[in-house]
Parts: C-alpha cells; structure tokens; sequence
C-alpha cells in the first residue's frame, strides 16, 4: 500500500484492476485510516492493524497483484495440498483451545521469519490459491442438495485452502477447497505465496 500498489494497474489482472477502480479500493475491506495509524474492523470492535498479523479480507484480485509486488505468485491448489498434507490439520480455528490462538481473528505467526518451515497452514485464513474452482476428473454431480451445491458452482470461482479462524476445526483437512468470487473480501481471506525451485532473487 505504501508503495501504492492499489495505483499501480501493471500489478493487476486485468479484471482486478477494474474492480479495483469501480469498488474504489484502497486497502483490505474493513480498513479505515484516520489520519494516523491504520485500523481494522473485526468481530470484537474495531482494532490497530497490527504487522505481524495475517491480513486478512483481501479479494483474489489483491492477493494476486501482491504477489505480482513480491516477485513470487499464488500458490496452485496441487501445490499448496502437497505441501499441507505434511502437516497437521490444526491451527487457529474456531475451537482453538491453545493460549496463543486469538478467539475470532487471525494471530501473529509464533515462528521467526527466518525461519523456512511452512507456517499457519491451517486456520487463521482462508488462502487464495492461483486455480480455478473446477470439478476433479471423472466428478459427477451427485442427486439431490449435495449434488446441486457442488456442481452449479464450479464456473468462474477461485479455490481457497487451509480453513480461518472461524472454521470449525472438524471441517479441516488437507483437501478441504473453498471458493469464491475473485472480487469477495467479506470472508476471512488472506494471501499465501509460492515460487518456482529455480527462482533466483537476483533476477
């Protein structure tokens, strides 16, 4: 933001930058600047944004031209399962009984950044992976509700991955896939990213 990313439209999927301009965006949802330091709304009133948090209400469209400011990219949801079902589906969820969770709002990692272990996996926010919401091969849409909710929302949704601080902890597992309109903020969304074995910084 400080580098005005939300100005910047060669950051931007094309699309994105268009929501971005009608919506007026010019921070995550929820965020208000009062002349001073920046503030967020969450479920227990009005808070400091804080910088060791994850953010969180970003749209697909923010998480992507972030990544596109960092040089790295979304995650694939191959990519990200691959990685996550090494790992323990537990995290700051909704019945999150360890002291370091933070009850309805995403908590600070608790590694060190130097660190290059995957981190907060599970839990704290939904993550905006790079694939489109599509069926696995050979789906077929089951009869009755299950069926009708799977099947008529696989057009023009994102997959997000991992659960949110508000996700009860029975409903997590490594492939669990949530989706979204690019443009939703609302949820508890936030931005993972990956880059290729052969990056180099340098370039």
């Amino acid at each position: 933001m400080a580098d005005g990313g939300y100005h910047r439209p060669e950051l931007w999927l094309s699309d994105g930058w268009g929501t971005a301009q009608r919506e007026r965006w010019e921070a995550p949802l929820y965020w208000e600047h009062d002349g001073g330091d920046w503030t967020l709304l969450s479920l227990d009133g009005r808070r400091p944004v804080r910088d060791d948090e994850p953010v969180v209400h970003i749209s697909h469209y923010e998480a992507d031209a972030y990544a596109h400011w960092t040089g790295f990219r979304l995650p694939t949801e191959q990519e990200w399962e691959a990685v996550a079902v090494t790992h323990p589906a537990t995290g700051n969820l909704l019945e999150c009984d360890d002291l370091e969770c933070s009850p309805l709002h995403p908590t600070p990692a608790s590694a060190p950044k130097a660190t290059v272990e995957l981190r907060q996996c599970f839990g704290d926010v939904w993550e905006w992976t790079g694939s489109s919401y599509l069926p696995y091969p050979r789906f077929r849409a089951a009869e009755g509700a299950i069926g009708e909710y799977n099947g008529k929302f696989m057009s023009n949704q994102i997959v997000l991955r991992g659960g949110a601080c508000v996700t009860p902890a029975d409903h997590i597992r490594a492939s669990y896939r949530n989706f979204f309109y690019p443009h939703q903020r609302w949820m508890f969304s936030g931005v993972r990213l990956a880059r290729d074995l052969d990056f180099d910084p340098a370039d």
